[in-house]
């Protein structure tokens, strides 16, 4: 096969997202085109919420009403992905998909940005030195690594008690 996997990113009815990712992965798996539609993602963020004086950290899809895809674009695949239910079209002018550019997908995790050719070699419970940012010159113990996100979590003290904090990769140094 000569064309090569693009994302794409298709506009779905509001609330439809993980709906429409589980139709396309079905039909992937039934129609065997696991070669030219990759991966089907839902961007999702971790955020923090307050209700009722209860703080909890809960998922929000990054875009609602949007699917990303990362697929060969020909008429077989189009016709699978724009006839999926829930499906109301991909995103380009015209009724012509417009592919993701490598640096639009950078905050997604994917692409060659400086941040994915970080190479780690941090494990949870590796005792850090952090060379950067608002923690800079403090030695703390790993707690949790995050390879997606290019960051480790550390534990430090803040107001006399221990606080998890994320830190980027770049801006950590293993203590031998």
């Amino acid at each position: 096969m000569s064309e090569e996997a693009k994302w794409y990113v298709v506009h779905t009815y509001s609330g439809y997202e993980n709906k429409v990712k589980a139709n396309i992965e079905k039909t992937i798996e039934n129609r065997h085109l696991g070669d030219q539609i990759l991966e089907v993602r839902v961007p999702m963020e971790e955020v923090v919420e307050a209700r009722n004086g209860v703080k909890k950290t809960v998922q929000r899809k990054l875009f609602p009403g949007y699917v990303l895809l990362n697929m060969v674009m020909n008429d077989d695949t189009w016709y699978v992905v724009r006839n999926t239910r829930g499906v109301t079209g991909f995103v380009g002018p015209g009724s012509k998909p417009v592919p993701l550019s490598l640096e639009e997908m950078i905050p997604f995790g994917v692409g060659s940005d400086t941040k994915e050719k970080v190479a780690i070699d941090l494990a949870p419970g590796d005792t850090v030195k952090v060379v950067g940012g608002a923690w800079k010159d403090v030695t703390a113990v790993i707690t949790d690594v995050n390879e997606s996100k290019q960051t480790v979590t550390i534990s430090v003290d803040l107001f006399g008690r221990e606080t998890p904090v994320e830190i980027d990769f770049a801006e950590v140094k293993k203590v031998n």
